[in-house]
Order: structure tokens, then C-alpha cells, then sequence
């Protein structure tokens, strides 16, 4: 199928595509894996389409201090090579390895896998077992959100609908702490079927599971 008609704009500026976002039916473009297969089936018809893909400050990663920080726009191909992200957060960098083909993991971003909440996605989970915090930017400012409460419901998030995923934030792992990410995926899709996402900081453990329920979820652990 093809997508209905829309005006494309290219953001120049993170202020720049919260002011087209700000116009009716807008829907923002990042890497596309996730919003183009939904134009084509007509399951979105946005009126305008913000391309947020050149916007440098929505990219990059930064450990610092024991803190985590991963720009929306950094591709699921650069979290799992990242050096300074196998060393402070290798289940991250492990999951983005096993998002997709190369061709996903070269576009993709972060911020939209994130956004899209598509339960059987890998980071959510991931994000949900790290304690994650999920930062948005809006025209009201700035908010902070916990993984925990995000994902609310199949492709539904916390997400304003004329708010920007800008980056997500966690605590650095030591090399004392342990980590892990395991799924049975799908066969054609490598989506997956049920994923396990394991944190061990110390004594406190921490697993979330995807692909079993409408969001990401956090196992209760018993004494």
C-alpha cells in the first residue's frame, strides 16, 4: 500500500521540531523503521511529517561520573559498539545487537524504538530493568520520566503528543554488577516472542520482561 498524502519538513533545530509538532496531526521521523510500515498501511496519516534526523543534539552517547546518557537519535548500530557502553552497560549495547538486520540497526534509533513501545521490542525491557529515566522535552519544558511508568498500554506511552524523546539516563553498571539479555524471538521478524531483561547491582536484582504482556514489565522478586 502507499502512504496518503502529508508536507514534509526537515527540523533544523530541537526547537524548531517542537514548533512544527506543535501543528495539527504532525508526526515526527526519525530512523522510519517503525512509523513508514504504519503510513503505508494508513494506520497513521499524519498531515505533516517532522524529520528530526539531523538535529546533532539529540545524538551521542556520554558516560560521566556514573551516569549513563543516550541521545534519541543515537542508532541501534552505534549502542552496540560502543566501547564506553559495553564497559558501564553491556546489556544495553547487547540487546541493540540483536535488534533487526544490519539494515534496522544502521537506521533505527533509540528514541523511536522507544516511543514506538511496540511490546515485543528489545530496549524497553531493558530500559524498565536498568531503572531508566526517559527524558522529553516539550513546550511546557522539560520532563523526566521513570521506564518504570512509560509504557502504558500496546504503542502507548507517557509521551505528550507535542513532546520530543531527547535521551534516556541510568546509573553506570560497575564491573562488580551483572547483566543479561535473553529472548526467543521470532523466526522471520527476530521480534521477540518473550525477552528477559536481568540486572544484578550488589544485592539488589532487578528483571523485566517483554513480549509477554501489552508494555514491559518488572517481575516481582521474592526475598
Amino acid at each position: 500500500m502507499f502512504p496518503g498524502n502529508f508536507d514534509y519538513v526537515r527540523a533544523a533545530s530541537l526547537s524548531d521540531a517542537l514548533a512544527l509538532l506543535a501543528q495539527e496531526d504532525a508526526k515526527i521521523l526519525a530512523g522510519g523503521h517503525s512509523l513508514v510500515p504504519l503510513l503505508k498501511q494508513r494506520l497513521a496519516q499524519p498531515s505533516i511529517l517532522v524529520d528530526i534526523s539531523r538535529i546533532d543534539e539529540l545524538r551521542g552517547i556520554r558516560v560521566d561520573g556514573g551516569k549513563v546518557r543516550v541521545g534519541a537519535l543515537t542508532t541501534h548500530r552505534e549502542v552496540a559498539s560502543s566501547e564506553a557502553l559495553q564497559q558501564a552497560a553491556p546489556i544495553l549495547a547487547e540487546a541493540a545487537q540483536k535488534i533487526g538486520d544490519p539494515q534496522v540497526r544502521n537506521k533505527g534509533t533509540v528514541g523511536g524504538n522507544i516511543a514506538h513501545a511496540d511490546p515485543a521490542s528489545d530496549l524497553p525491557a531493558v530500559l524498565v530493568a536498568l531503572g531508566a529515566v526517559i527524558h522529553v522535552q516539550g513546550p511546557g519544558g522539560a520532563r523526566d520520566l521513570a521506564a518504570d511508568g512509560f509504557f502504558q498500554g500496546l504503542m502507548d506511552t507517557a509521551l505528550g503528543e507535542d513532546e520530543i524523546l531527547v535521551a534516556v539516563s541510568f546509573d553506570a553498571l560497575r564491573d562488580s554488577d551483572g547483566s543479561a539479555y535473553l529472548k526467543f524471538e521470532h523466526p522471520a521478524s527476530g521480534y521477540a516472542i518473550c525477552g528477559a531483561a536481568a540486572v544484578l547491582r550488589g544485592d539488589d536484582a532487578s528483571l523485566a520482561f517483554n513480549g509477554v504482556a501489552p508494555v514491559p514489565f518488572r517481575a516481582a522478586l521474592g526475598d
